[in-house]
């Protein structure tokens, strides 16, 4: 199993609208607002590391009001 944490930086005040939106993609499992450098941190999990690469490129950073991400990749074997 492929993880990665997405953190993201979007426009004010469109947090929930998109932590809805992320909620609503099926390989992202966790999403939680955050104070501080990001507005959110998405945890994605896949099957295949290629299969994480399409969810970020094209469905999360595509989402409207994103305005950058920062894609942390899991190492496996070191949970």
């Amino acid at each position: 199993m492929a993880t990665a944490y997405v953190l993201i930086n979007c426009e004010l005040g469109s947090e929930e609208a998109i932590i809805s939106e992320l909620k609503s993609i099926e390989d992202v499992k966790e999403v939680h607002g955050t104070f501080g450098a990001y507005d959110i941190l998405a945890k994605v999990e896949a099957s295949l590391v290629e299969k994480l690469r399409e969810t970020i490129t094209w469905k999360i950073r595509k989402i409207q009001k994103i305005r950058s991400t920062l894609t942390l990749m899991g190492i496996e074997g070191q949970e």
